[in-house]
């Protein structure tokens, strides 16, 4: 029989309620970065933004052309979109760094899917879900300018 402490119970069942705690809170920060990254540094995971614009929607970059820019891999489709996106980045970047737009406009940062995305007057924003994406939709000038009123200070906090 195996016999636990009544410290060693407590501390492991402290470690269950902080685990439940973090599944239930909003997604975490995604630090510090001006531009949202996926774990092997691509923005937009590793999507091509210029594709968007052209009528495409998602399109998966190619990693023979990519562009760093604001810290971040940038993947595009063709050396065409590479070289679009080099020469005005701020013209097909994302929205607050590629950061989840709805979450932005409630003064936190999210990730994104790549295949929840608006133009909206020559802009692209991304979001966190296709779902979520049906919320921020609901009130589109409302929700950017809570968005544009939180960036960048939103990631300081």
């Amino acid at each position: 029989m195996i016999q636990i402490s009544r410290r060693a119970a407590l501390i492991g069942a402290a470690g269950l309620v902080s685990g439940f705690a973090a599944l239930s809170a909003p997604p975490a920060r995604a630090g510090k970065s001006p531009v949202f990254k996926d774990f092997r540094g691509r923005a937009i995971r590793g999507v091509d933004p210029v594709a968007y614009f052209a009528g495409k929607g998602p399109v998966d970059g190619d990693s023979d052309f990519s562009h760093e820019w604001k810290a971040a891999r940038w993947l595009f489709a063709s050396v065409e979109n590479r070289d679009a996106f080099a020469a005005d980045p701020e013209r097909y970047a994302p929205q607050y760094g590629g950061y989840c737009a709805w979450a932005m406009s409630q003064g936190y940062t999210a990730s994104i899917d790549p295949e929840a995305w608006s133009l909206v007057d020559g802009k692209l924003y991304l979001n966190y879900s296709l779902g979520l994406r049906e919320t921020w939709s609901q009130d589109i000038p409302g929700n950017i300018a809570k968005a544009n009123a939180n960036w960048p200070g939103v990631l300081d906090a």
